[in-house]
């Protein structure tokens, strides 16, 4: 049923959370779980002096999917490993369309307030405009 399950990570908390299930999901139907983590380029400026920004998070970001791979790895599941610059919205989405994912597993950040309002959060938008189903992992209490 779910043979390809989309993990979008940041490396957060709850991004974390969010991997157990996935982990669950792909051992209960043999699943391959792509992790994908994008670099948030929406935010960055052109000036030269950025660049140092861009490449200590392009370095963050896969730092990240290495030892996302790797956890995967030792539970013995099929991972496939991918980091994008972009928006992240429209990158996830685009993977998973383009790697044909049958779901898509990814937490919540619980962002509020007028950062919420004015950027909204990519995991709503994912909810609402993904083709496939969406699970979402909300941060425990005692994580937070």
């Amino acid at each position: 049923m779910y043979d390809d399950i989309l993990f979008p990570t940041d490396g957060s908390d709850g991004a974390n959370e969010a991997l157990a299930h996935a982990l669950e999901l792909a051992e209960t139907h043999n699943s391959t779980i792509h992790v994908l983590s994008v670099v948030d380029s929406t935010y960055l400026g052109s000036a030269a002096a950025e660049a140092t920004t861009i490449e200590s998070l392009q370095e963050r970001t896969e730092q990240v999917v290495d030892e996302t791979v790797e956890d995967i790895a030792d539970h013995g599941t099929d991972v496939v490993a991918e980091h994008r610059m972009g928006d992240p919205y429209e990158e996830i989405l685009d993977y998973a369309e383009s790697a044909g994912v049958d779901m898509i597993v990814m937490g919540t950040h619980g962002r509020s307030g007028l950062d919420r309002f004015l950027l909204g959060s990519v995991t709503e938008k994912i909810v609402r405009t993904a083709d496939v189903p969406v699970l979402t992992v909300r941060l425990s209490d005692t994580e937070s």
